[in-house]
């Protein structure tokens, strides 16, 4: 396990910090990831990590931006540490559906997938056990 897991995921309050999946379903810990990945640039201190998914890990891999769905401009992704969530999506609490708010929010839902058809029956199944929203 990442020797930074501890702090990251008590931070993050066990919830991937861009979707907000709860950790507490999966059969493994979450991954604690590089918010600017350190090819491109992002150093290794706290600031930096942020506990994801494997699923929005894997969407996000490298990249610090994205196009604009509606405006085609090209946006930086939703940084955890910088943004709050709620001021830049929102999830439809009977279909599952997480809306971006702005330009960063519908950059990040689009760039990581996060509206896929797993990730809806996931996330679905969540707002049953009382799991999604954590707030």
């Amino acid at each position: 396990m990442n020797r930074r897991y501890p702090l990251v995921a008590e931070r993050a309050a066990h919830h991937c910090e861009y979707c907000l999946a709860p950790e507490a379903v999966f059969n493994f810990p979450f991954e604690v990831e590089h918010i600017i990945p350190s090819v491109r640039g992002g150093d290794d201190a706290e600031w930096n990590w942020a506990l994801a998914c494997r699923f929005c890990n894997l969407y996000k891999a490298a990249h610090l931006d994205g196009t604009d769905p509606e405006t085609g401009a090209t946006v930086t992704l939703f940084h955890p540490r910088r943004h709050g969530w709620k001021e830049h999506f929102r999830a439809d609490l009977t279909s599952g559906v997480i809306t971006g708010l702005t330009p960063v929010g519908r950059v990040t839902v689009s760039r990581l997938r996060m509206n896929a058809p797993q990730q809806l029956v996931a996330r679905r199944q969540w707002m049953r056990l009382k799991l999604f929203p954590p707030y």
